[in-house]
């Protein structure tokens, strides 16, 4: 009979030291089948679905949602399919506990009781071509685990951390009748290129996966395509009553997400260490207007005027490869390509997508790619790549009304420019007065690498740019 498991905060990907578990998906005591989603992991940038690896259930869910747990930290408790232990069990467990790393002891929110002092596990030596990760290596190794008794649930089968660390708690046998599960998988249809918990809501929710476009890698069907066709299905709700006013003289504290500390640790970092200076610039963008309104009435729609913008910066970049940089101690890295992050403000915060080498793609190519990423990253699917170095960044805030601002430079970025509303206004054009659309723009600059001068002739540039559009979609 199968023992009690510790279930741990998961890592994914070597800079994540704690994530905040967003939801659970499973309650208490409700039995689950593998491919099930059983909580929603929000980490610094993107929220990630926690799928079973096993049938199984919670008969305790320890991990409150929307707080901070460190990575490897006790979040529930696991019990495998068909088995019902006990409370007294289940103490017996969290009680036992201590993570593995223990860094993770401070952080970790449920409290351990000293568990009895055990002898030193003998060494054990693992074979180097083991499929097995170096993390999950060391802690078998030092606990003389035999990986050839665990299954790896990593890709292809590779032994991971958590794997490990869960063979190393000490058992807790449990016993009871099997859990009936609902025989809903009768009807999945397993042909389909879909998640095994996309598959699972279809059946229930009786919709034919045949036909549906995915949006996951590769096309595969996921829990979100399943779900917005749910939701087109069903009448819309009532509006929600509005949210109780703080009584006067209260405060309303909000931890901060591992998405918030992460911004705000980046921003500190970059307004107390990097020398910022600024220039800034008026640029008339009637001809861009005019430009757009062809398109639209050519084709029924048009890229928005921020991805002309971004097009316009991605060839004064190439043209100026100084600015197109970023800074690393004492070495400037330049790069051949303009890979452009765009500031998107999602309900957690500001994520900046890269539009990987933009000076290749058309402006019509252009809004595809950052339409795309702003989707992604506000319903949290972005993945590391997504947005992960860049050599340039564009914050736009025309349109909230905001004529001009500055922008803080995103670290090792070398520069990032600032966009304003475009504002009608009278000016003078040749020698007489007329009237014109212009927007202001600022340019943010590293002072380590990028002098005034160069900043200087990348906005001169990039003003000729964007008051001749032709040269655009030249």
């Amino acid at each position: 009979m199968a023992s009690l498991r510790a279930f741990t905060m998961p890592k994914w990907g070597i800079e994540m030291t704690e994530g905040v578990v967003a939801q659970w998906m499973v309650s208490e005591g409700q039995p689950f089948r593998k491919g099930d989603t059983l909580a929603l992991i929000e980490t610094d940038k993107i929220t990630n679905e926690l799928e079973a690896e096993a049938d199984g259930m919670f008969p305790r869910l320890i991990a409150r949602p929307g707080e901070s747990y460190a990575v490897g930290a006790l979040i529930a408790v696991l019990a495998p399919g068909g088995e019902t232990p006990d409370a007294d069990e289940v103490e017996q467990l969290i009680a036992a506990f201590r993570p593995a790393d223990t860094s993770v002891a401070s952080k970790s929110a449920p409290a351990a009781v000293p568990a009895p002092a055990a002898a030193a596990a003998p060494a054990t030596i693992i074979s180097a071509d083991a499929n097995i990760s170096p993390a999950a290596r060391a802690l078998a190794e030092e606990k003389a685990i035999d990986i050839s008794t665990l299954t790896g649930s990593g890709a292809n089968g590779r032994i991971t951390f958590q794997d490990v660390l869960q063979a190393s708690l000490p058992p807790i046998r449990a016993g009871g009748p099997p859990v009936d599960i609902s025989p809903v998988a009768a009807s999945i249809d397993e042909t389909v290129f879909a998640s095994p918990l996309a598959k699972r809501l279809a059946a229930q929710h009786g919709i034919k996966l045949g036909g549906i476009s995915g949006t996951g890698p590769r096309g595969r069907i996921c829990k979100a395509d399943i779900m917005a066709l749910v939701q087109q299905s069903q009448p819309p709700a009532p509006p929600s009553a509005p949210a109780a006013p703080v009584a006067a003289g209260a405060v309303d504290v909000v931890r901060m997400s591992p998405m918030r500390k992460a911004i705000a640790r980046a921003l500190t970092h970059s307004k107390t260490t990097i020398p910022h200076f600024y220039l800034r610039a008026e640029l008339r963008i009637d001809a861009l207007l005019g430009l757009r309104a062809q398109a639209k009435a050519a084709t029924g729609e048009a890229p928005s005027i921020n991805d002309y913008l971004v097009r316009a910066c991605a060839i004064a970049l190439i043209r100026h490869p100084d600015v197109n940089v970023q800074v690393h101690g004492e070495e400037i890295h330049r790069f051949a390509d303009a890979d452009i992050a765009v500031a998107v403000a999602t309900d957690k915060g500001l994520l900046t997508p890269i539009v990987r080498a933009a000076q290749t793609l058309s402006v019509a190519a252009t809004s595809r790619a950052v339409k795309t990423l702003a989707e992604q990253a506000r319903a949290g699917k972005l993945q590391p790549p997504d947005y992960q170095g860049g050599s340039f960044s564009i914050s736009n805030l025309g349109m909230f009304g905001i004529d001009q601002f500055d922008a803080i430079i995103n670290p090792p970025q070398g520069a990032i420019l600032a966009i304003g509303a475009g504002e009608r206004r009278p000016i003078e054009i040749g020698h007489a007065l007329g009237f014109a659309t212009v927007a202001k723009v600022s340019l943010s600059c590293d002072h380590r690498a990028i002098d005034g001068a160069v900043g200087a002739a990348f906005m001169r540039t990039l003003k000729q740019l964007v008051e001749e559009p032709a040269l655009l979609v030249a």
